[in-house]
């Protein structure tokens, strides 16, 4: 059983797009990262963060199924 919680990948990921940029007042489960002007750069980069803080690997089909901001942290949670 994973000991990752939702809340800590959902920190990892909004401390990620905030780097990116993305104004965090616009965080939400629903949010699209096209709305958080989020592009494929900042989505390899999230990747690899990911990677390295959970050891789960998303590779390029994961991240062109990943809309949502809850997309994400699902995937996430799921492989971890």
């Amino acid at each position: 059983m994973s000991s990752v919680t939702q809340e800590q990948v959902e920190a990892v990921v909004h401390k990620a797009l905030e780097s990116f940029g993305a104004d965090p007042s616009e965080f939400a489960p629903a949010t699209t990262f096209e709305a958080l002007d989020i592009d494929s750069l900042d989505l390899a980069e999230l990747s690899q963060i990911v990677d390295e803080e959970f050891g789960v690997t998303l590779k390029g089909d994961d991240m062109k199924q990943i809309r949502t901001l809850g997309d994400a942290v699902s995937l996430i949670l799921e492989r971890a």
